[in-house]
């Protein structure tokens, strides 16, 4: 991820427009540091803007017992929310 981009999470309670710090990061890399978490980095998160609510493609469940002629179709469309990430902070930094 960088600042100024797009990403899809699983829905939060955050209305659009709001900002969401998500602070349980696991990698932080620049063009020749990474950071790695064990299993997250103390101090680091990553700040971002809500841009909506949305339902991601349909995902065909289907379901099939040989020999007794038993079959089962479902579909499934999972709730996403849209996020722009505004900045990166790192541990130590403020």
């Amino acid at each position: 991820m960088a600042p100024g981009q797009s990403i899809k999470v699983e829905r939060l309670p955050a209305a659009e427009g709001d900002t969401v710090e998500l602070d349980k990061v696991l990698l932080i890399a620049d063009d020749d540091q990474q950071i790695v978490g064990k299993p997250t980095i103390e101090g680091a998160k990553v700040v971002a803007t809500v841009k909506g609510e949305g339902k991601d493609k349909k995902i065909i469940v289907f379901k099939y017992k040989n020999k007794t002629r038993s079959s089962k179709k479902t579909g499934h469309r999972q709730m996403y929310t849209a996020l722009t990430i505004d900045e990166i902070v790192q541990p130590g930094v403020s």
